[in-house]
């Protein structure tokens, strides 16, 4: 017999009564009837149910073991009368009574449970990740994260993909975020820094005449969390092109992506192939974002004319000065009481609106505040552009287009909300396409790429020459799924010429082209094929797929907030011996919770 266990705690059934085994893991929960004790035995694969009677060989060493001490059984497997069967188990119609008894490992008092996945206060659970990482919940999203990994991984190759590793160790590029820097001992002075992205290794593949790559691409941005963003690292599926179009970049992603979703959906529906594409600019005037959540029915319609000229003066005259009116539909809205208009009011001026406008519409006409100040005609108008009826409602945000567009896709959200009309048990995909290549800086009137400055601009070189910057758009894409931005990607620019210009329009001279993006700039000038490709993010599509609102709950390791590792203790201070083998001297913060030193006051 083996010298730990013949089978796994979630392996034993009916069919194994009789049996002699042996099996191994954690005390789960222990249940004391007197003469009879009774353990719940945890492991990898599930949990089966040990008993001892008082007459059993270790009874009182199994009474005093601790809960998550891990022991070694063996004994008999019996078949559990009808009225203890556990049918919430795989292993519930079965027991092993116990004949022998190993404590293999002690465990001491617990900081915190594991036997439950009810709340617990988030820095003991990051400290104590491995106990964590114990609880069922936790522990099945990890678990399944690996399997989606594996699962893209076979899809990837079965495309025809070649799976490439790219270095860790690189070069500082400005792709958007801060850089990790990795300071060199034989160069002093001098750093290395941990990639952002693979974006410039998979490009250069291409140039160096491998046809499509791959990568499960580990990622290092010095950057804020979020919700759906880890601080310091985070797992993409990196992919790269030669010799493609726009259509078959997004033709080869879509069945991995819907594959992927629909292995581990659990009954809930995904989007079907080919997914829809939505231009830039409809997404922000329907949805007034650039990440929609198709779940969501509601469209926003832009209603300037109707207040153009109207007795509606706080409207109107906005518009005589360039701003926008967009409409946010509430169908069904009519029948909310005058406490929800005005719960959405105050809300809406908590975001930094001025208010949240709205008309009722019934017997034909409309009432509210901004009815009457407007004529049966223009109501209709207003009514028939938002394709609504008698007995629903529609909301107004007036702004400049940028900030109309902002507010109103909350306003969106939140009525979707309030209304119950978001879909439930599905993953809702569709493509943002057509991005505009650059963007105005309104605070330095300064033109900058808007998106990614590594992108074809949509009409080449002629484009770049010929028409207004702002424009011009570019073969940039996203995909999103349920209002959560899963990957960006482009075609590439991959002439000089082009790359040259391009920057140029943004500001940069040649040379300040020729220091950033040597390595990429000089490949180009030897042959590059066209080529492109996309990054989805692999701990967002757990994330969604888990049905987890935090991005921390899919993550093995993860840090807290203030990009620390509780458990291990980092970042840490290292011996002035190392830092002198690294030529690097520390200047402290006086006061470390700042963060920064804008006063320049160093010790």
């Amino acid at each position: 017999m083996h010298a730990y266990r013949t089978h796994n705690c979630g392996e034993l059934r009916l069919s194994d009564d009789g049996q002699q085994v042996r099996l191994s893991g954690w005390i789960h929960r222990k249940r004391d009837h007197g003469d009879l004790m009774f353990v719940d035995l945890r492991d990898n694969f599930g949990l089966t149910q040990v008993v001892a009677d008082v007459s059993s060989a270790g009874f009182v060493e199994i009474e005093a073991a601790s809960l998550e001490s891990v022991i070694c059984v063996t004994g008999k497997v019996l078949k559990r009368t009808a009225d203890t069967i556990n049918t919430s188990l795989p292993t519930g119609e079965v027991e092993l009574q116990i004949e022998s008894f190993e404590v293999l490992s002690s465990a001491d008092t617990l900081p915190m449970p594991v036997n439950q996945d009810a709340g617990y206060p988030e820095e003991i659970r990051l400290r104590y990740r491995f106990l964590d990482l114990r609880r069922e919940e936790l522990h099945s999203n990890i678990l399944l994260r690996s399997e989606v990994i594996a699962s893209i991984r076979r899809r990837m190759v079965e495309s025809g993909f070649t799976e490439f590793q790219t270095p860790i160790l690189t070069a500082s590029s400005p792709e958007g975020a801060r850089d990790y820097l990795v300071p060199s001992r034989i160069h002093p002075g001098e750093f290395y820094a941990l990639p952002q992205a693979p974006q410039q290794f998979k490009q250069l593949l291409m140039v160096a005449g491998f046809d499509r790559y791959f990568q499960i691409a580990p990622c290092f941005r010095d950057e804020d969390a979020r919700a759906d963003r880890s601080p310091g690292e985070f797992y993409q599926l990196d992919l790269e092109m030669s010799f493609v179009t726009e259509d078959e970049v997004l033709s080869t992603v879509e069945p991995v992506l819907a594959g992927v979703f629909e292995e581990f959906a659990k009954g809930r529906e995904v989007t079907p192939t080919p997914f829809p594409r939505i231009p830039y600019k409809t997404s922000i005037l329907e949805y007034g974002s650039d990440k929609p959540d198709l779940r969501n029915p509601l469209k926003i319609v832009d209603v300037s004319d109707a207040f153009r000229g109207s007795d509606f003066r706080i409207f109107a005259q906005s518009v005589e000065k360039g701003s926008v009116v967009r409409a946010i539909p509430a169908p069904g809205g009519g029948a909310q009481p005058r406490s929800w208009f005005d719960k959405l009011n105050d809300w809406a001026r908590r975001e930094g609106a001025a208010g949240l406008g709205y008309i009722i519409f019934e017997n034909g006409g409309g009432k509210g505040p901004i009815a009457r100040n407007l004529d049966d005609d223009r109501i209709k108008q207003i009514r028939e552009t938002a394709g609504l009826a008698d007995g629903d409602a529609v909301f107004f945000a007036c702004d400049t287009a940028d900030d109309a567009a902002a507010l109103a896709g909350r306003v969106r959200t939140q009525v979707g909300e309030d209304l119950g009309l978001i879909e439930d048990g599905a993953f809702r995909f569709c493509w943002v396409v057509d991005y505009p290549m650059y963007e105005l800086d309104q605070d330095t009137s300064r033109i900058d790429f808007s998106h990614n400055p590594f992108s074809m601009p949509q009409g080449g070189l002629n484009a770049l020459n010929a028409e207004d910057p702002l424009e011009i758009l570019a073969h940039q894409y996203d995909i999103v799924c349920n209002g959560i931005e899963l990957a960006s990607g482009a075609i590439r620019n991959h002439l000089p010429d082009i790359m040259y210009r391009a920057f140029d329009i943004a500001g940069y001279g040649n040379k300040d082209v020729e220091e950033q993006f040597s390595g990429l700039l000089n490949a180009f000038k030897f042959g590059a094929p066209p080529h492109g490709g996309i990054a989805p993010g692999i701990d967002r599509i757990v994330m969604l797929l888990a049905d987890e609102p935090n991005i921390r709950e899919v993550v093995a390791f993860p840090m807290n907030q203030q990009a620390q590792d509780l458990m291990m203790g980092a970042p840490a201070p290292v011996e002035s011996v190392r830092l002198r083998e690294l030529h690097l001297s520390v200047r402290t913060p006086v006061n470390k919770d700042l963060g920064s030193d804008p006063d320049n006051r160093f010790k």
